[in-house]
């Protein structure tokens, strides 16, 4: 009896221990993107994660000839002279807060990039739960907020 305790625990023990790697994000690479364009610009977020830690991240936008935002200079210089604030600045700043936060990423917006933050926002969760099943297809997030 004393036996059939013990394997009983063990199996038991053996089975917390498992359902509770549901959670730990797969070595990988991972990215999501919003599903639309929005001003011409499609946002997306890739990590790379080894051992459960985010140790890599990128976010920017893409037109829709894959031209990445932040190459932009014109609208680098634009932006900048009306809000103080442009692509290069608040991607890294807004990957910076994911690095150090990891999963549980407060993100503070910055001035002139709110849209952008809030997208970032969006992202997050949807890449992390592809960290989490080892899915690599890029997932797809709906901007929501229009929506009436």
């Amino acid at each position: 009896m004393k036996m059939k305790k013990s394997a009983s625990f063990l199996l038991l023990g053996m089975f917390l221990l498992l359902a509770g790697c549901g959670n730990k994000m797969k070595d990988g690479y991972y990215t999501a993107e919003m599903a639309e364009f929005s001003h011409g610009w499609k946002e997306y977020v890739c990590i790379q994660v080894k051992d459960d830690t985010i140790v890599s991240a990128e976010f920017n936008a893409k037109d829709a000839s894959g031209f990445i935002k932040a190459w932009d200079n014109e609208y680098m210089r634009n932006m900048g002279t009306v809000c103080d604030n442009y692509p290069n600045q608040y991607t890294r700043e807004y990957v910076r807060q994911l690095l150090e936060g990891q999963k549980d990423t407060k993100v503070d917006l910055m001035a002139g990039a709110t849209h952008s933050g809030d997208n970032f926002i969006k992202l997050i969760p949807a890449v992390i739960e592809q960290a989490r099943k080892g899915d690599s297809a890029t997932a797809q997030v709906t901007d929501t907020t229009n929506i009436k």
